[in-house]
């Protein structure tokens, strides 16, 4: 009988934001701000509800993988080469550490998230906008 390692989500999300440097809402602006590419990974019924985040891309976490894979005949024309700062970004910033894990796996080695995702930044009173959303498909 072979056994199955049954680690549960929780130990998948720690290993995911092991020895990674997530942002803070400050620290996501000054990415911004020098040129990391910010993606929103938030479903279109979130970003309804919270506001668009300023300045980012909204890729489906469907297909994050195939649009930033550098070598891939899938990516948009941001994804420019491996050593690209990615900075991902969902509602509360758990499904963006397991996102930012799986670019990182893929090669894009500066990947990384936003702590507490929108709500964090919404928290910190940094600004939303009403749209157009720049959707990636």
């Amino acid at each position: 009988m072979t056994t199955v390692d049954c680690r549960g989500i929780d130990a998948v999300l720690a290993a995911s934001r092991e020895g990674v440097r997530r942002l803070s809402p400050a620290g996501l602006r000054d990415a911004a701000g020098r040129g990391a590419l910010v993606v929103d990974t938030r479903t279109e019924a979130q970003r309804r509800r919270q506001g668009e985040l300023p300045g980012a891309v909204v890729i489906d976490r469907t297909v994050l993988e195939w649009r930033l894979d550098p070598a891939g005949d899938h990516r948009i024309p941001e994804a420019t080469g491996c050593d690209l700062e990615v900075v991902v970004v969902c509602r509360q910033g758990y499904s963006s550490s397991l996102a930012a894990a799986s670019l990182r796996a893929v090669g894009l080695h500066r990947a990384t998230d936003l702590e507490g995702g929108v709500e964090a930044w919404l928290a910190a009173g940094l600004p939303m906008s009403d749209g157009p959303a720049d959707v990636r498909e």
